[in-house]
């Protein structure tokens, strides 16, 4: 079964923790004990497993990004190059397990949805697999 979490993006470029929304789609769940791959089907955004304790850490990675991807000299019309290229380098899924209907995260750990070409509306995709 696929279910879905909407996220509005309201800058051009962020980090959402989406750990709890995703923890309450596992409470929904008939199973208990599996496998949860999530897939962000957009090519201007990703999802990554991070620090959630320190939103300094999720700045430093974004001011990381940046210093790897330079915002011009890129041919593709829309403008929003650096866009797709840090949706590559983070990617487009993740697979977590589940035990108990609870995410095996560390205890530092939380799932960010990362927005690269904002504000706008997404969503991932959230399958569960026993």
């Amino acid at each position: 079964m696929i279910d879905e979490i909407k996220i509005k993006s309201t800058q051009k470029e962020e980090y959402i923790d989406i750990t709890s929304r995703i923890a309450s789609a596992m409470q929904r769940q008939k199973r208990v004990n599996g496998l949860l791959h999530l897939f962000v089907p957009h090519t201007t955004a990703a999802i990554t497993i991070n620090e959630n304790a320190d939103p300094d850490v999720m700045r430093d990675i974004g001011k990381g990004l940046a210093e790897i991807v330079p915002t011009s000299g890129f041919r593709h019309s829309e403008g929003n190059s650096p866009a797709h290229i840090k949706s590559s380098l983070i990617g487009a899924s993740l697979t977590v397990n589940i035990e108990n209907k609870e995410l095996c995260l560390g205890t530092w750990q939380g799932v960010y949805f990362c927005e690269f070409d904002g504000p706008r509306e997404r969503k991932v995709w959230i399958t569960f697999h026993a």
